[in-house]
């Protein structure tokens, strides 16, 4: 939503897709996982009374629209992608299908994931762990608000650190908020490096990529 207070910003959706658009063009190939919040977030809608199964469903049909509209400016800088769905919407996106999505990415498609794993109770930072692991990413890149992890809040405290490199272990004992605690305990369980980084800077997303010491590693 970028600087709005709710819906699809224009200008930030142009400027995402210039971003991925400046790695697509390394040659590297990327799946894409989007949150919902900025239409409905499933947990906080149980604070005021919603059954959370209800909530979370509708979180994750909040992640197919963004994901429809990312997969439009994409195309927009002549970028072939696919939207896939856990949950089954024919009309609009292809199924959720592993070797059809590994075949996209080997053909140079952007593959975006909607629809989280498609299960209530798993946040869109899971859905990422897992098909990360599905389709044997070596990285997976988390852009954020915030340049990187903290060992408190940025915001409340001005002496905030930021973590450069650090372990799995260390954010699950210190329930550093990066992710969710299920995400990151995936993510250990089988190795899958982390990067967390600002998303708003732009260079942000390539200069990851190339190997350049930005934002906070997990591994």
């Amino acid at each position: 939503m970028g600087d709005d207070d709710f819906g699809i910003s224009p200008d930030m959706l142009i400027y995402v897709a210039q971003e991925i658009k400046s790695i697509v063009d390394l040659g590297v190939q990327i799946g894409i996982i989007v949150g919902g919040g900025n239409f409905f977030r499933g947990v906080a809608a149980t604070a005021y009374g919603m059954e959370r199964a209800s909530a979370d469903h509708m979180g994750m049909l909040a992640t197919v629209i963004n994901s429809l509209a990312l997969q439009n400016a994409l195309e927009k800088n002549d970028l072939e992608t696919r939207v896939q769905t856990a949950i089954s919407m024919h009309e609009v996106a292809e199924p959720y299908i592993l070797r059809r999505a590994i075949r996209h990415l080997e053909r140079g498609r952007v593959v975006i994931f909607g629809a989280g794993t498609g299960n209530p109770y798993f946040t869109t930072d899971t859905a990422a762990v897992l098909r990360a692991q599905e389709i044997h990413a070596e990285i997976l890149l988390k852009a954020t608000k915030v340049d990187g992890l903290y060992d408190s809040d940025p915001v409340v405290n001005k002496d905030a650190r930021i973590i450069k490199k650090t372990s799995y272990m260390e954010v699950l004992e210190k329930q550093l908020r990066v992710m969710d605690m299920t995400a990151i305990s995936l993510a250990m369980d089988n190795q899958l490096p982390l990067a967390v980084f600002k998303l708003k800077t732009k260079g942000n997303i390539k200069a990851v990529v190339c190997g350049e010491d930005i934002g906070t590693h997990i591994s």
